[in-house]
């Protein structure tokens, strides 16, 4: 039976039991776009659009990755060229494009230090390509044998600024899918930089629902076909977290029914049973990243990066005091609710506010309850109950008990923790004592909440 996707169509890939048959008995041919007459017909091209093919850096199921050069502006490259398969015509050759264009679509709408930014896309005779930027330095995969290990901080360093990346990428609704130690780059500057969104998933339009993605760093969502959010970009990088820390993978495994067999059902070994000098705390870092229940696993990637962070001051004694300063500060900054204020202003906030970590179930306020403080969710989600009723969600960015603070009264209603959570508590004294330019911001984020809330109340009782 063929798979349709949201919008109806006919998938390329076409779920578990297809996938399996095509890499386990020999028919990977049958939709892998590099055949032998692809890279025939690629034998001897010299020049791909306006772009100078220079040499050919590498080719995968999806395509060829050549080293090329801008003439305009003497710019070195990377080119990733494709086309559909022989055997696809009409309807499936054109998805098969539309699903090589996404990754420019994807990668195109982010713009961050941490991701190998796209410059062009288009057609070259029947081929599609991508020009990205080019990355001078080896892929993660250098770093996982146990003959070649990094050293412990520097591991979580990598994994901190791919968290950064990866959590950009989430907050734009995009989706990786493909998160491995070769998409996962350092240039010569010792940079990270995340490459290869071509089978990303936009979260905010249809996307096939197949198989999509390398087997031993896949989630148990992907090998179930169940939906794909951000928390299985979070597993993936826990896969890479593991085998950078001990040079094995996390599932690793002889055929792919072995490996999938593995990822739902077994927990791999502790991390410091095979590098004893790993810390524990970074043993129940990844383990919570390896989590098989999406809700107990890291609920962004922030998060994930928070808990590095404390690992990281432990493993370096010599660690300085500003650079962590800053990295709170900019992921502060970069909370929704605080996109009007400026980083000196978020810094103050930080200085005189309290973060809190809230564990899963907690209460955070009471209904009824006399209390003029208000909490800004820096990471997690939270339901709000009256009455005994869920009457909302809230998460990351989004602030409660603030009408407590504007009006005077008790609370009227109760937030419970739905994860763990990352608070900033503010208290009426901290606010009221404030410069007049940040109290004005606060009362204008508070404004547009209640507008917000009001509109979706309406909305709902008028369905």
């Amino acid at each position: 039976m063929e798979q349709k996707n949201n919008n109806g169509s006919e998938d390329i890939t076409t779920g578990i039991t297809r996938w399996l048959k095509l890499r386990l008995f020999g028919r990977e041919k049958d939709i892998s776009p590099v055949d032998t007459q692809f890279l025939k017909d690629l034998f001897d091209v010299e020049k791909v659009g306006r772009y100078e093919i220079i040499g050919k850096l590498g080719q995968g199921s999806m395509g060829v990755v050549y080293k090329g050069r801008d003439p305009y502006i003497n710019r070195e490259v990377s080119i990733k060229i494709s086309r559909p398969s022989s055997d696809l015509a009409g309807e499936l050759a054109a998805r098969y494009r539309e699903r090589f264009f996404l990754e420019a679509q994807s990668a195109g709408r982010l713009m961050h230090p941490n991701i190998v930014a796209i410059y062009d896309a288009g057609m070259y005779k029947d081929f599609c390509y991508i020009t990205m930027e080019y990355i001078d330095g080896p892929n993660l995969g250098k770093f996982c044998t146990r003959d070649n290990l990094l050293p412990v901080a520097r591991t979580a360093e990598i994994i901190i600024a791919a968290c950064r990346a990866l959590d950009f990428a989430h907050q734009k609704e995009v989706v990786h899918r493909d998160i491995k130690p070769s998409n996962i780059m350092l240039n010569k500057s010792k940079d990270v930089k995340i490459t290869d969104f071509g089978i990303a998933q936009i979260t905010d339009q249809t996307a096939s629902k197949g198989i999509i993605g390398s087997p031993s760093y896949m989630s148990p969502e992907q090998v179930k076909e169940e939906p794909i959010t951000p928390l299985s970009d979070i597993f993936s990088l826990g896969c890479v977290l593991y085998e950078m820390l001990t040079g094995e993978q996390a599932f690793p495994g002889d055929n792919y029914f072995s490996i999938m067999y593995k990822i739902i059902n077994e927990e791999p070994p502790p991390v410091n049973r095979l590098r004893p000098e790993i810390p524990e705390i970074l043993e129940k870092i990844t383990r919570k990243a390896l989590s098989k229940d999406h809700t107990k696993r890291y609920q962004t990637c922030m998060d994930l990066a928070y808990d590095l962070r404390v690992a990281l001051r432990g493993l370096k004694q010599d660690a300085i005091r500003e650079d962590k300063a800053d990295d709170v500060i900019d992921y502060t900054h970069n909370i929704q609710f605080f996109s009007n204020f400026t980083k000196p202003q978020v810094k103050a906030i930080l200085d005189a506010a309290n973060v809190i970590k809230v564990p899963k179930e907690t209460a955070v306020v009471k209904e009824g309850e006399i209390d003029d403080s208000f909490f800004i969710i820096l990471s997690g989600q939270a339901s709000v109950r009256k009455n005994d009723r869920q009457i909302a969600i809230i998460g990351r960015g989004e602030c409660f008990g603030e009408m407590a603070y504007l009006s005077g009264e008790s609370r009227s209603a109760t937030v419970i923790a739905d994860t763990d959570c990352i608070l900033m508590k503010i208290s009426a004294m901290l606010l009221d004592k404030a410069p007049q330019d940040i109290q004005l911001l606060f009362l204008k984020r508070f404004a547009m909440t209640l507008l917000r809330r009001l509109s979706a109340s309406q909305k709902k009782s008028d369905q």
